[in-house]
């Protein structure tokens, strides 16, 4: 997102014509960042999870939700966040995009609150055992370095109510049960052998 002008061709059509131009301008004036702030910072540490959005080589798109316990996503300066990448589906179609095209959006969402932040950057996949060892139970880890920050208005957020955490969710300590996808038979010859 260009700081002088972070709209492109297509957004400012639509904002011509629906008369939005003025508003679109002062939201990014006003609300546009490349810093996060301390409430950023203490929002993110409250989430439980976030939809991330990726874009192989082509750009043909793909979104994912990433939970954990709060504190799991974890802003590591003024620019910077890792997002740890659990035992999942062995897909990697998120990760695997951003090796082939570094370009993310992130959502996080609190459905009780409710408000949410946006984070647009560039990310990269790493596997360094010091950068795991900070993130309990993470087999990779996201690092995004933020371009655009900027909150959304949250009137058409769906008021939810927090119930309980994943019996999955990574905690310091134990060891979450194997998915119940994982013992099928359709599956078992397939699963690395660590899972077998």
């Amino acid at each position: 997102m260009d700081r002088s002008d972070p709209y492109h061709a297509g957004m400012r059509d639509l904002q011509d014509q629906r008369d939005t131009r003025r508003l679109a301008d002062r939201l990014a004036e006003v609300t546009l960042r490349q810093a996060f702030t301390a409430e950023d910072r203490e929002f993110i540490s409250r989430c439980r999870m976030l939809f991330l959005a990726s874009a192989d080589a082509q750009g043909h798109p793909d979104c994912s939700y990433k939970g954990g316990a709060p504190g799991f996503v974890h802003v590591s300066d003024e620019r910077t966040l890792e997002v740890p990448d659990y035992d999942g589906n062995g897909m990697y179609r998120s990760l695997g995009n951003i090796r082939a095209n570094p370009h993310v959006g992130l959502l996080f969402i609190d459905f009780e609150t409710p408000k949410r932040l946006r984070v647009n950057g560039t990310a990269r996949v790493s596997d360094e055992p010091s950068a795991l060892a900070r993130h309990p139970g993470a087999v990779l880890l996201l690092t995004v370095s933020a371009t655009a920050i900027f909150p959304n208005c949250p009137r058409y957020i769906h008021r939810l109510k927090f119930e309980e955490e994943s019996v999955y969710t990574p905690r310091p300590g134990t060891e979450p049960p194997a998915p119940a996808w994982k013992t099928y038979d359709v599956f078992r010859d397939a699963l690395p052998e660590r899972d077998r």
